[in-house]
């Protein structure tokens, strides 16, 4: 039985490996890999009124077809600098506006573009075992202060290690399957 000191510190330890998987998740979703997809403007911001603000929010972002992102801004007065944006951003995308609408044809993917993508992908996927890491390693060592300081008993804190390791093993084989999918679908033509 693992007292609830150890679970307290086993929990923290399950919420900072989360946390590295749905980053890893959200910033693989960016990958432009010739499908139109509007992830890929999230990390793009345009001045708004100067304040820099992400184009979802100042325009809406639509797919009409598997190789086209319409930006349609609620402004006109945005739509040069939606452009320059995009541009600035350098995702590998021309816009074109029609006074309306910028569209973005996304171009299909070069063999060398798509190793240095998942190149990438796996680079992100080390950073993200890191975290992971980390937690345990710092939630190993608190669980060995429980017991030196707090009176934890031995056996207790060792069931709560193996606890944190079984975690640890989860959450990179996740990682593993997270990056292998994104390999796939960057390799898929």
């Amino acid at each position: 039985m693992i007292p609830e000191n150890a679970k307290n510190i086993i929990s923290s330890a399950d919420s900072k490996m989360q946390d590295a998987v749905a980053y890893l998740e959200e910033s693989l979703k960016s990958y432009r890999v010739g499908k139109a997809n509007p992830a890929i403007f999230n990390n793009v911001t345009v001045d708004y009124y100067g304040t820099p603000s992400p184009i979802a929010n100042v325009a809406s972002i639509t797919t009409p077809d598997a190789r086209t992102l319409a930006i349609q801004p609620w402004e006109k007065s945005m739509i040069a600098k939606i452009e320059k944006a995009i541009i600035d951003a350098n995702l590998g995308l021309t816009p074109s506006n029609n006074g309306e609408v910028v569209r973005c044809i996304v171009p299909a993917l070069t063999e060398e573009r798509r190793k240095e993508l998942i190149k990438k992908a796996k680079a992100e996927g080390e950073n993200s075992k890191v975290v992971v890491r980390n937690a345990r390693r710092d939630a190993v060592d608190l669980l060995k202060k429980a017991q030196k300081n707090d009176g934890l008993p031995e056996d207790s804190e060792k069931e709560a290690e193996e606890e944190v390791q079984k975690l640890t093993d989860k959450f990179v084989k996740s990682i593993d399957a997270t990056i292998a999918a994104k390999e796939k679908e960057i390799m898929t033509v």
